[in-house]
C-alpha cells in the first residue's frame, strides 16, 4: 500500500481502483482511529476513486500525532498535492469531520463537496474522557467505545474498534481529544456553501443529533440523514445505509 512523507513522517493511505473523470472521495477518520474506521464498501468504492488515510501517528502512519486539527488538515492537503488532486469530496467522521470543516473554510477551492459524519461545529470533550486517558488508558478506551456504539451493535464491530484504539499510543489519543476540545467553528461554518451531506446516528452519545442538526441548518443547501438505531460509529454499524447516502452524493457531484 502507498504512503507519502509529511513533515518527516510516513503517512499511509489506501486508494481504490482509479475511475477516470470522476471526483475522488477522501475519507478522514476520527480520534484514535485509522483507515479501517471506514467500512469496506466505502474504502473500495467501484464508481469513484476512494482514498482513506491514517492521520499522522495513527494506524500504519508512524510517529507523533497532533494537538490541533489544523495540523491534521495540512496533512490532508499534502495528500491531495502528492496525488495531484485539484479537487475532492472530503468525508470526515467525528474528529475527521472537524478536519473536513477546516478544509472547507480554509481550502474551499480544493473541495467539490463535504460529507460530515457524526460530528459538529464544536467538539467539546467530556472530562471523563480527557482526564481519563492519562489516568487509565484502557478504562478510557472502554468508555469511549461504550459511548461510541449503539447498545445493539455487533460485538465483533466493537471488539475490532477497541483493538484498533488500544494500539494507538496514549499520547496520540490524548492529543486527538485535546485537538477536538480546542475546535470551534460555530460562528463560521455557515461561510461554506458547497454541496454537503450531514449524517448522524439516531443514538449517537458522543456527538448527539443536535450537533448534526446545527450543521445542516447553518450550511446552505445541506442535507441531513438520520440513521435509525445507530450510534456514533454509524458508518460501521449501518455500512450499507451510509454507503448508499455517500454513493448518491458522489453521483451528484460527478
Amino acid at each position: 500500500m502507498p504512503d507519502f512523507t509529511f513533515e518527516g513522517q510516513e503517512v499511509f493511505f489506501t486508494l481504490s481502483s482509479a475511475v477516470e473523470n470522476h471526483t475522488p472521495l477522501v475519507l478522514i477518520h476520527g480520534a484514535g482511529g485509522n483507515h479501517l474506521s471506514w467500512p469496506l464498501n466505502m474504502r473500495h468504492a467501484q464508481e469513484y476513486p476512494a482514498i482513506a488515510l491514517d492521520l499522522p501517528g495513527h494506524g500504519r502512519s508512524a510517529g507523533a500525532g497532533r494537538e490541533n486539527l489544523s495540523d491534521y488538515a495540512r496533512a490532508v492537503v499534502a495528500l491531495l498535492d502528492e496525488l495531484t488532486i485539484s479537487r475532492a469530496v472530503i468525508a470526515g467522521h467525528s474528529m475527521g469531520g472537524g478536519v473536513a470543516q477546516l478544509l472547507a473554510l480554509q481550502q474551499a477551492q480544493r473541495l467539490s463537496g463535504l460529507i460530515l459524519v457524526s460530528t459538529g461545529a464544536r467538539l467539546t470533550v467530556a472530562a471523563r474522557i480527557l482526564d481519563g486517558i492519562p489516568a487509565d488508558f484502557s478504562g478510557a478506551v472502554d468508555l469511549i467505545l461504550e459511548w461510541g456504539f449503539a447498545p445493539d451493535a455487533l460485538a465483533d464491530l466493537v471488539g475490532a474498534a477497541q483493538q484498533r484504539m488500544l494500539e494507538v499510543a496514549p499520547e496520540v489519543l490524548y492529543g486527538d481529544f485535546v485537538a477536538c476540545n480546542r475546535f470551534d467553528v460555530l460562528n463560521s461554518i455557515g461561510q461554506w456553501n458547497g454541496p454537503t451531506a450531514v449524517i448522524c446516528g439516531e443514538l449517537d452519545r458522543l456527538t448527539p443529533l443536535k450537533y448534526s442538526r446545527y450543521l445542516a441548518e447553518q450550511i446552505d443547501g445541506a442535507t441531513l440523514e438520520i440513521v435509525p438505531a445507530a450510534g456514533h460509529m454509524v458508518m460501521l454499524e449501518r455500512a450499507e445505509a451510509v454507503g448508499a447516502v455517500v454513493d448518491g452524493f458522489m453521483g451528484a457531484v460527478k
